[in-house]
């Protein structure tokens, strides 16, 4: 399992956009130069988030990027699930099949069971986070995270 660049970079403009302080918001070129990532990509990812509904746009010379809502109604597992998707949607099995039209496997599945586990793990943590905590530092972070893991139940620990 890894995190897809398209969910990296987005959560990196989104902080970008989240932590600025500028009243107008920032624009594709600022966010471009300082994550250091092309325009196109930046223009990509924004649109994405736009439509996610996530942030707004506002055209013009003084235009720029700012958040739609607040930082603490943004929830970082709706973030990540509009840029890239979830670990495991159980409409991958359809569309993993081999080369038979039905996965061989379609009745017992140890495998779905595990990538279902999986999900429902990383749910839990990212459905707790929001934008704001994200906005505090890497330790900040670690610590929220730590304290979330000590409320889940045992077989639900998430690294």
């Amino acid at each position: 399992m890894k995190i897809s660049a398209q969910e990296e970079y987005g959560m990196r403009c989104l902080l970008r956009i989240g932590n600025s302080d500028i009243p107008e918001g920032l624009t594709i070129p600022d966010i471009s130069r300082l994550e250091g990532l092309s325009a196109a990509n930046v223009a990509k990812l924004l649109r994405i988030l736009r439509l996610g509904g996530f942030i707004e746009s506002e055209r013009g010379r003084s235009g720029g990027y700012k958040l739609a809502k607040p930082a603490d109604q943004i929830v970082i597992g709706e973030v990540l699930a509009v840029l890239g998707g979830r670990i495991y949607n159980p409409k991958f099995c359809d569309s993993h099949t081999g080369m038979s039209a039905v996965c061989n496997h379609i009745i017992d599945c140890s495998m779905r069971s595990l990538w279902r586990a999986i999900q429902d793990a990383v749910d839990v943590v990212l459905s707790r986070i929001t934008l704001k905590d994200m906005l505090g530092n890497e330790k900040v972070v670690a610590e929220l995270v730590a304290t979330l893991n000590a409320s889940l139940p045992e077989n639900q620990v998430v690294g």
